[in-house]
C-alpha cells in the first residue's frame, strides 16, 4: 500500500479562540494554521505532493511542508531559544528554505520531520513569556510574541498557496 499524507483531526476550532488568554490565542491560531497546511495535503500520494501544478512556479505542497519546518526551526529554536541546531532541509542563507530538493520518495520522512520540528518548536517556546526578547541576527530586539505573529502570517500566506496547489492537484477545495 502506498503511503499517503495523513488525515488531519482539527484540534483548534475558531470559535474556541475568541475568549481565551493572549497566549492561548496565538498558540491556537498557530496550531490551526499548521493543521490547515497538513489538511491541504491529506490523502495525497507522494507524487502528488511533489508535483508542480501552477506553472511556471516550482512550488509544491511537499515544498511548503518542508519550508515551514525550516522557518519554524529558524525562528523558534535558533533565533528565540538560541539552540545550536543545523538545518532541517536546506540552509536559510540559500533563500529557498526547504522549497528545493523535493523528492516524492522522501514525502513520508519529510512529514515526520515537520511534525518533529513542530513539537521541538513548541517545547522551545513553552514556559516563556510572550514579552521575552532576543536579538535577531540583524541586531534587532524582537519578542516571542513577534515570532508567533510572524509564524501565523507565514502560514496564512502559504496556506493560500496550498489552496491553489491542492485544487490544481485533484480539484479539492475548502478549509
Amino acid at each position: 500500500m502506498t503511503w499517503t499524507a495523513p488525515r488531519v483531526e482539527r484540534t483548534q476550532q475558531l470559535g474556541g479562540l475568541g475568549a481565551v488568554t493572549e497566549r492561548q490565542m496565538v498558540e491556537g491560531w498557530l496550531s490551526r494554521h499548521r493543521e490547515t497546511l497538513l489538511a491541504k495535503c491529506a490523502g495525497l500520494e507522494p507524487a502528488q505532493l511533489a508535483r508542480t501544478t501552477v506553472e511556471p512556479s516550482t512550488l509544491t505542497l511537499l515544498g511548503l511542508v518542508r519550508h515551514m519546518a525550516e522557518v519554524e526551526r529558524w525562528w523558534f529554536r535558533r533565533s528565540f531559544a538560541g539552540e545550536a541546531v543545523g538545518d532541517v532541509f536546506t540552509g536559510p542563507s540559500d533563500g529557498h528554505e526547504g522549497f528545493d530538493g523535493v523528492h516524492a520518495a522522501d514525502a513520508e520522512r519529510d512529514f515526520g520531520l515537520f511534525q518533529s520540528e513542530v513539537t521541538a518548536c513548541d517545547a522551545a517556546a513553552a514556559g516563556h513569556d510572550l514579552d521575552e526578547t532576543f536579538t535577531s541576527p540583524h541586531g534587532v530586539s524582537l519578542s516571542l510574541r513577534w515570532v508567533y505573529m510572524l509564524m501565523i502570517q507565514e502560514y496564512a500566506r502559504h496556506n493560500g498557496h496550498a489552496d491553489f496547489l491542492r485544487e490544481r492537484t485533484d480539484g479539492v477545495t475548502g478549509d
